[in-house]
């Protein structure tokens, strides 16, 4: 997982490069994003449950294909069932929450914590009940769909992963 963790990493600081680089063929040069510079909005209400913030980090820019975005979710909210072509990395920067793969026990993830999610694991994240929490969701755009939405995450799925059924750290 550490080697997969490494090359989207990689993979986000080549397209940092690109973005540069797309200016006219110019040689490369190093580029800095400053916090705000992309407005934020809201998540598709058809594939989250609750409120949900999204504000971009950096986009993909050919040849390159990594994006990054943080994303807050207030307490109670989630995403639906998704799946990653090329996976996803999330990093947990604030707050509390839970995440949970498709037939496997939910965990509760603090700030600090590294989800790595391999290309085509069903899974689905948000925060706790009673707290908000955000992460930076790092993947790679796939031509095409870059994730397949499913089903909601009801709210007896929810109580129940977020509940007891969380793996306790």
């Amino acid at each position: 997982m550490l080697k997969y963790f490494g090359a989207i990493l990689f993979s986000a600081i080549f397209c940092l490069a690109a973005q540069a680089q797309a200016d006219g063929g110019k040689q490369p040069e190093q580029t800095v994003i400053r916090p705000g510079s992309a407005p934020s909005g809201k998540a598709n209400p058809d594939n989250f449950t609750g409120n949900v913030r999204v504000d971009p980090a950096f986009r993909a820019v050919e040849p390159a294909r990594a994006y990054g975005a943080y994303v807050t979710f207030e307490p109670g909210a989630r995403t639906n069932w998704h799946i990653h072509p090329t996976g996803q990395i999330l990093i947990v920067t604030s707050g509390k929450g839970v995440t949970q793969e498709w037939g496997k026990q939910s965990q509760i993830i603090l700030p600090g914590d590294i989800v790595v999610c391999p290309p085509g694991v069903r899974h689905w994240h948000g925060a706790s009940p009673e707290t908000a929490m955000t992460h930076l969701a790092i993947g790679e755009r796939d031509p095409g769909n870059p994730v397949k939405w499913l089903e909601r995450v009801d709210d007896e799925q929810y109580k129940k992963a977020a509940g007891e059924g969380a793996k306790a750290r």
